[in-house]
């Protein structure tokens, strides 16, 4: 868009009234068999409730969104003043009754300020009313009793326009969406639920927290990582067993992990194969595994932080912060349990948003991996039964060729190596930490 154009002042006008339309019908049956029926009392009762704010950044709201006293009709007021400006908001449809309720007719209309002359939305304008994951709202969608169903309001600014789809003068529009609720019959149907490859990352991770059920493992997804290109992630891992209680225990293949099917880019596990450790601003010659994963320049740059020892900002060049924002705010710290090299004595206790793999997370076995008793095989390569001898599952491509990508584990072995996969999903390689091959991290969200 042209710079000058965010210069400009339009105003736009917008109202939305949302209306619930009861119906109760069937209700008024009269049974008489020689005896006494009793019927037990039903009730009818749907309303909207709960609204909540989602991502606006518009400062002149009229009236913001607001539920009538009568609890079946919601309206705003908003200017926009120019593009990108946003206005986003969820509401409840709420059945408090005792009868299962059915979407009976769906309206959805845009206005001039009398509400009554229809008119065609414009190309700088985006409206939508859907339900909170995206799905459309469409006749004989079940609500039953005592269940509620989110609806998600979105009228958007659009940025990428030209000056010539810029309105001229101040313009204005009502909104109008009407929602009527049936008692259900057979015709009632539950409403489909985007699968994790089309769901939103909002919605995913609300379900995630309250609902991980209806993902399954390996389930995948694409995502736009900017300069990184288009990569695949999928469900890893959803259990979380007993033993991920343990004291010590890593929690990398605890919980719901997402990783990444493909390679991303390469990189380097440190810059140096000898002659300088991975700790912070010591010198140890020989000793290119020193520090193991906790030094390592690799998890600078997965987690867009700074490689201290050779003052490397990854800030803005690293993994994380190419991540989607909504979806980096979903992911939670996880204490990372590492192995060590020849050099050090102990394993290393790290806290990160992105980790790499272990050897054992990948094919149940941690040869040369000190750490392999404080993890477990994740999910999808037990489900898919990789093994030392069975590990095609575990083969991952870069720019659609097989590729080798890095763990975290230092080769206990020597000094100056650490372990990786193998093109093919093979799995007994090392190489010096400055070999630079592919990077395919993973994160757990909650």
């Amino acid at each position: 868009m042209n710079r000058n154009m965010r210069g400009w002042m339009y105003v736009i006008f917008a109202v939305l009234i949302m209306c619930i339309t009861l119906g109760y019908a069937y209700l008024n049956t009269e049974l008489d068999i020689n005896g006494t029926t009793n019927i037990t009392s039903a009730n009818w009762s749907i309303y909207w409730d709960n609204i909540q704010l989602g991502s606006n950044n518009v400062t002149d709201i009229t009236t913001p969104a607001t539920i009538s006293s009568g609890l079946t009709e919601v309206t705003f007021n908003v200017n926009f003043k120019e593009p990108g400006d946003t206005y986003e908001f969820t509401v409840d449809a709420v059945n408090d009754g005792s009868i299962n309720a059915m979407v009976s007719v769906v309206s959805n209309g845009v206005f001039a300020a009398n509400g009554t002359t229809p008119k065609t939305l414009p190309d700088y304008l985006e409206y939508s009313v859907t339900y909170s994951d995206g799905v459309a709202i469409a006749q004989n969608h079940l609500l039953e009793a005592g269940d509620t169903e989110t609806y998600k309001v979105r009228v958007h600014y659009k940025e990428d326009i030209s000056s010539s789809q810029l309105p001229s003068t101040a313009d204005n529009y009502m909104f109008k969406f009407s929602v009527t609720y049936a008692q259900a019959d057979r015709n009632a149907e539950t409403r489909p639920v985007p699968s994790f490859a089309d769901a939103s990352w909002e919605v995913i991770i609300n379900n995630v927290r309250n609902n991980p059920d209806v993902y399954e493992l390996g389930d995948t997804k694409e995502i736009d990582m900017g300069t990184f290109g288009t990569h695949t992630l999928r469900i890893a891992n959803i259990t979380t067993p007993e033993e991920c209680s343990a004291e010590g225990f890593s929690q990398t293949a605890c919980g719901f992990v997402l990783e990444f099917a493909d390679i991303i880019t390469t990189h380097r596990m440190s810059l140096y194969a000898t002659g300088f450790a991975n700790t912070n601003g010591s010198t140890v010659n020989g000793t290119g595994n020193k520090g193991g994963w906790e030094y390592s320049d690799m998890r600078a740059f997965l987690n867009s932080t700074t490689y201290t020892h050779d003052n490397i900002d990854y800030s803005t060049t690293g993994i994380y912060n190419s991540l989607p924002e909504v979806l980096r705010n979903a992911i939670i710290d996880t204490i990372v349990v590492s192995g060590h090299g020849s050099v050090d004595t102990k394993n290393y206790t790290t806290t990160d948003k992105l980790y790499l793999l272990s050897r054992k997370e990948v094919w149940n076995t941690g040869s040369n991996d000190t750490a392999q008793g404080q993890t477990r095989q994740i999910d999808f390569y037990a489900s898919q039964g990789v093994t030392t001898s069975s590990y095609s599952a575990a083969a991952k491509k870069y720019l659609e060729s097989d590729s080798s990508w890095w763990l975290r584990s230092a080769y206990s072995g020597n000094a100056n190596s650490f372990v990786f996969a193998g093109s093919g999903g093979s799995w007994n390689n090392f190489h010096t930490s400055d070999y630079v091959i592919g990077v395919s991290p993973a994160f757990r969200i909650a």
